[in-house]
């Protein structure tokens, strides 16, 4: 047991652990009073989402042992899932706001968007590294699978999801680039989904996402309507300075912050833990990418190398657009900050996404350590050459 655990990257299985537990206790601090005005007891929040970790940390755990290349063989399945999911939204989902994104499971609401994250890079990490002779093919190796993944994020944007699609597509594009296609290849799938993008914005384009973007790059020129939200944001970011006002502290979740819990929960723990505390948080984030991108590079299976690079992108996209939209860089979109922020869904996909990539690394390490203790080591014995490999002894 010791000699298995031996393999495994504890970067990677402490960091995710490390920040899911630190964002329960922001949870409950951002959500407290908002679960007593919504009519609940003030650790609502907090249960729920402890009840996730528990789940979620079973799936890591889970997934942290299951060889990530069985994967392959229920690629089909992955595909009709991730298919009939998004499909039962449209017809049966249930909405809030403006809206349709989640599957109601009696008392449990899902959202298949975060499910399908991961069934893309799996899908796509299956197809193309299946396809890599003959990748230079743009109609035979390239294009075939982009077709579904286009169906899917369509499927996705009907919901609407923006925030989530565009994540998606973004996943899909890192992986795009790191499968070995040609450059030119690459530009021009580039250049149909710009052509793509801006033929669907007409249709797209409605009050509410234009008040998102006014919000967003004019908050002061309607500050009661569309840029409260984010002025709000700035005044919790700004009042924190270094140190913050000390856990529990904020003013700005005290009915003034919008998803103070959800999408701006950054913005509170500025507020109470400061720079410092702001600095944790990115650099553990960080950490994970960093070393989800180095697996990837000295993965030799290119299968395990091409979801690495997916998980990786995905943590990375979903943390720069949350910090994008509550810093005014990005319009508001509704992407959490990965395993910090309230949502049930969105950290259980994060924490098996992590259980995957671990056993990547794992596999990585057992690969290597065989791989060294293969290599032959002469001693001279009785004027002869020992040759040991693999623990076999060979005489020259």
């Amino acid at each position: 047991m010791f000699k298995k655990l031996k393999n495994y990257d504890y970067i990677l299985m402490f960091s995710p652990i490390v920040l899911a537990s630190f964002g329960i206790i922001m949870i409950y601090s951002a959500s407290m009073v908002t679960a007593v005005v919504e009519g609940h007891e003030s650790t609502y929040y907090l249960v729920k989402q402890a009840q996730w970790f528990v789940i979620s940390l079973v799936g890591f755990i889970l997934f942290s042992v299951i060889p990530y290349k069985k994967y392959e063989k229920y690629m089909v399945w992955n595909v009709v899932i991730a298919l009939a999911m998004l499909l039962g939204v449209l017809l049966f989902g249930t909405s809030r706001g403006n809206a349709t994104r989640w599957i109601s499971v009696g008392p449990v609401l899902i959202q298949p968007a975060e499910f399908v994250k991961l069934g893309i890079i799996l899908y796509l990490a299956s197809v193309y590294s299946k396809k890599q002779h003959y990748i230079d093919d743009f109609r035979k190796g390239v294009l075939p699978p982009l077709i579904l993944t286009a169906f899917i994020l369509a499927l996705i944007v009907l919901q609407p999801d923006i925030g989530s699609a565009v994540t998606t597509f973004l996943v899909a594009c890192a992986i795009i680039f790191s499968s070995g296609m040609r450059y030119k290849h690459i530009i021009l799938l580039g250049f149909v989904s710009i052509l793509v993008v801006a033929a669907a914005i007409p249709s797209m384009v409605t009050e509410e996402r234009i008040s998102r973007f006014t919000g967003a790059y004019q908050p002061f020129a309607d500050p009661e309507n569309a840029g409260h939200h984010l002025i709000q944001s700035y005044l919790a970011i700004g009042g924190g300075g270094i140190t913050g006002e000390g856990l529990g502290q904020s003013v700005q979740k005290l009915g003034f912050l919008f998803g103070a819990h959800t999408d701006f929960i950054m913005a509170v723990i500025a507020e109470e833990l400061g720079t410092i505390g702001v600095l944790l948080v990115l650099g553990l984030l960080a950490l994970i990418v960093l070393r989800g991108l180095y697996v990837s590079l000295k993965c030799r299976d290119s299968f395990g190398a091409l979801i690495a690079v997916g998980i990786s992108s995905m943590i990375g996209i979903q943390t720069f657009i949350n910090l994008g939209s509550i810093s005014g860089i990005l319009p508001i979109t509704g992407i959490t900050l990965p395993f910090v922020s309230y949502g049930g869904s969105s950290l259980l996909i994060l924490m098996v996404s992590m259980g995957i990539l671990n056993n990547i690394a794992s596999t990585l390490k057992k690969d290597e350590q065989d791989s060294a203790d293969s290599k032959p080591v002469q001693h001279v014995q009785n004027n002869k050459f020992v040759t040991y490999r693999g623990g076999r002894k060979w005489s020259s």
